[in-house]
């Protein structure tokens, strides 16, 4: 059979396949449902002695509890940096950069004052990293069987954006109470000190409204960012074992994993710093003003305001992103959790391109 045309033209183009090289691979000797193989698009390799199989129950549960850990440890250890970080945001005239917002807070609350607000980050971020990474892998494999095994790899990149927004919307309803009283905490000196006197404070005084009206903004800062944080880091993944490094994944180690794994999410979080900043920036002072709306504080904020504290958020979030993917990824390697290797083309897509005999 000879090559058509339309053939022609589709192995000429340099975008039809742009992050991607075309092997000829050898069939297993297994056979292999369609939806197993529509399922491989998960971050590292698949080991032998799997504790579960793939996108079962079990592997859900503990997907989710990796992004506890992943979320609450990691943003609950960077509470000093971000609590500075609000500040600038609400307060430039007085924190003007880093190094004077650290020096202020401390001459006025002493070292203990940097930080506050760790239990609502330890605890929101914690709801947030299970439903963030547990619905991940459920949105995932729901959108991939949905797709079929052809357009799964295809259009493998709109799948990421697609799951992770979808598992972003649920996972900042769960962040959404304890954001708004972490930053109350923070940026309202003499508000509160403590979570236990924060909320109750704050319900009194505006109601359930309270914990809920930046979820919106919430949803501009953080539905962005996490398409962002997915997207980039799988396909950054995909490039370095491409071009970086030395050596087929399957004759990597663990640790040489999980070292690609931190490169490919410090990658991706400053990417990711830089596409929500200006939403944070919004949430930050929403939550510390009453009666203010997104669009109000967007408007007096300006197109300059919007970009304070950015320099502070790169190194949070490259820093925060990079330790996630690395802890989640370990949490999985501890579990025996299945990890499947990068996506590669399908061989029945191979033949309809004219690809494989």
């Amino acid at each position: 059979m000879y090559p058509t045309t339309l053939t022609q033209l589709a192995r000429a183009n340099p975008f039809s396949a742009p992050l991607f090289t075309l092997q000829k691979v050898e069939e297993p000797s297994q056979t292999v449902s369609t939806k197993a193989q529509s399922r491989r698009l998960a971050a590292a390799s698949t080991a032998e002695g799997d504790s579960c199989e793939f996108g079962s129950q079990k592997y859900f549960i503990l997907c989710g509890f990796g992004g506890i850990l992943s979320c609450g440890t990691t943003h609950t250890a960077v509470v000093p940096l971000d609590l500075v970080k609000c500040r600038l945001q609400v307060d430039p005239a007085k924190y003007k950069s880093i190094f004077t917002g650290f020096s202020v807070t401390i001459k006025e609350d002493g070292v203990r004052g940097l930080a506050k607000g760790w239990a609502p980050t330890f605890i929101g971020y914690s709801m947030q990293g299970l439903c963030k990474f547990g619905f991940y892998e459920v949105f995932k494999i729901l959108y991939s069987d949905m797709l079929g095994e052809e357009n799964t790899y295809m259009w493998r990149t709109s799948l990421y954006l697609a799951a992770s927004a979808s598992a972003e919307f649920f996972a900042d309803i769960a962040l959404a109470p304890m954001e708004a009283c972490k930053v109350r905490i923070q940026t309202q000196p003499g508000y509160a000190n403590t979570l236990r006197e924060c909320a109750p404070k704050m319900y009194a005084e505006e109601g359930l409204w309270a914990f809920y009206k930046g979820v919106v903004p919430l949803w501009m800062r953080q539905i962005p960012y996490t398409m962002m944080k997915f997207a980039c880091f799988e396909r950054t993944v995909e490039l370095l074992y491409k071009y970086v490094v030395p050596k087929p994944r399957s004759e990597c180690s663990k640790p040489e994993q999980l070292l690609v794994t931190f490169v490919a999410g410090y990658i991706a979080g400053v990417f990711c710093a830089i596409v929500s900043h200006p939403a944070d920036s919004v949430v930050s002072v929403l939550n510390k003003e009453k009666g203010s709306t997104a669009a109000q504080v967007l408007k007096r904020l300006g197109p300059m305001g919007v970009w304070k504290g950015l320099v502070a958020r790169i190194i949070m979030i490259g820093t925060l992103t990079a330790l996630q993917w690395f802890i989640y990824d370990s949490v999985k390697v501890y579990f025996r959790l299945p990890r499947p290797p990068p996506p590669e083309m399908p061989e029945s897509l191979k033949k309809k391109l004219g690809l494989s005999e």
